[in-house]
């Protein structure tokens, strides 16, 4: 054979062999919830998936939760990724481990029942590829709580929430733990209800306009204030300009991701500038109807004071008698939110609902208005398409025992969500 024959055949073989031997790999993009076909039954895990990871607590063993909830039919969780822990303080120091503290006795609904201690990005590398074994897709999340853990720094640092995100979203690339990851809510129910005091205090300075403007001369200040009832310009400009530059810096380093901020009904939708949003989660409860006598009583978890069985009966007797207008109400919040997502282009979805905000494992409450509120308004939402991401309640954690334990019930509902059908 030639010499120039064998030097060919040497080298193809070589290079066959070396391209078989190091295949090119290419990593999968993150699904996002903006591009479901199908609604997904999401359950809001908040920070409780971590802080009762502990001995006796319900999220000991994550495989054992997780399988849990994959065979109660639910295929997505909302979760705190806790980025106010996961970055580096304001001095650029990171921190692993921190105690949270239990402030009392009263029985936690969500977060620590007890004073104990987590390690957030352990905890991540751990918890999200369990989420994906379990076929459970992830929406990362963030309440911005101090948790009695004493931090005070990066909740009044100007950048915080947004540094917080990109410096936990950069670790969860360099671990390849995006790829399952189907949005980023940046802040909970957005602007009111979260822990960021930075934020808070800006808005806070923004409430008396006359005097926020002799304080800022140079700010733009719009000049026509509105009404109180149809609230304050100055801070809707604000808030709406911080939530879409939040969304547009993350966005820029993230661009595989959907991106938004969670509101709820307290915040009326024509107030939010949903201009960078990629999706619209509008929490909203009949408790928001403002006018079902009790449920003011439940958040309270008075174990001295209150009668919880007068208070089921008042629940019951007044949804009894007024269910035709609570739904009639819900119905139109529900075609509200899918009609404002139409107008922008996004899609929809309701991370936290249905009946009550606050309800909880007690002898003398039961769980068949939370279960019937959850099956009248999953039905409503799915008769939108561009409903994508349903809950059943605030409650689908197996701490709230009365309810997990409902496993025909979870299927039933959950079925209803993931097949995209009403009954």
């Amino acid at each position: 054979m030639p010499n120039s024959r064998r030097t060919f055949l040497k080298t193809a073989a070589l290079t066959t062999a070396s391209s078989l031997a190091i295949p090119q790999i290419v990593k999968a993009k993150p699904i996002k919830v903006s591009q479901l076909k199908k609604p997904l039954a999401i359950a809001m895990w908040d920070y409780s998936w971590i802080l009762r990871h502990h001995r006796y607590g319900e999220f000991e063993d994550w495989d054992r939760a997780l399988e849990g909830l994959a065979e109660r039919g639910y295929n997505a969780i909302r979760m705190d990724a806790m980025p106010q822990f996961v970055a580096a303080d304001t001095n650029n120091e990171l921190e692993q481990e921190f105690r949270a503290i239990k402030d009392g006795w009263k029985p936690a609904c969500w977060g620590n029942d007890y004073t104990m201690t987590f390690r957030p990005r352990d905890a991540l590398c751990e918890f999200l590829p369990k989420c994906k074994k379990y076929g459970i897709k992830v929406g990362l999340a963030s309440w911005f709580l101090v948790h009695g853990t004493g931090r005070k720094d990066i909740f009044m640092e100007k950048g915080g929430l947004q540094r917080a995100w990109l410096e936990t979203l950069e670790f969860l690339r360099s671990h390849d733990l995006l790829d399952n990851v189907i949005y980023v809510d940046l802040l909970n129910e957005y602007p009111n209800w979260h822990g960021y005091d930075w934020l808070k205090n800006e808005l806070n300075k923004r409430s008396d306009v006359e005097k926020f403007k002799l304080n800022n001369p140079d700010a733009n200040v719009p000049d026509m204030e509105m009404g109180k009832e149809a609230g304050n310009l100055l801070k809707q400009q604000f808030y709406n300009e911080f939530a879409n530059t939040t969304i547009s810096a993350v966005k820029k380093k993230y661009p595989d991701l959907d991106v938004f901020l969670s509101l709820d009904s307290a915040m009326k939708l024509d107030r939010i500038d949903l201009t960078n949003f990629d999706a619209l989660d509008y929490h909203v409860w009949f408790h928001h109807r403002g006018d079902i006598p009790g449920l003011g009583d439940i958040s309270k978890r008075d174990q001295t004071e209150l009668d919880y069985r007068q208070v089921n009966r008042t629940i019951k007797e007044y949804w009894k008698n007024n269910k035709k207008s609570l739904v009639d109400w819900m119905h139109g919040r529900i075609a509200a939110i899918s009609n404002t997502a139409r107008k922008n282009n996004i899609v929809c979805g309701n991370t936290e609902g249905w009946g009550p905000i606050w309800w909880f494992d007690h002898p003398e409450l039961d769980w068949e208005w939370v279960k019937e509120s959850a099956e009248i308004c999953v039905d409503m939402a799915l008769d939108f398409d561009n409903y994508k991401f349903i809950c059943t309640s605030n409650f689908t954690h197996p701490q709230f025992k009365g309810l997990w334990e409902q496993k025909k019930w979870h299927r039933q509902i959950t079925n209803r969500i993931t097949n995209g059908q009403n009954l």
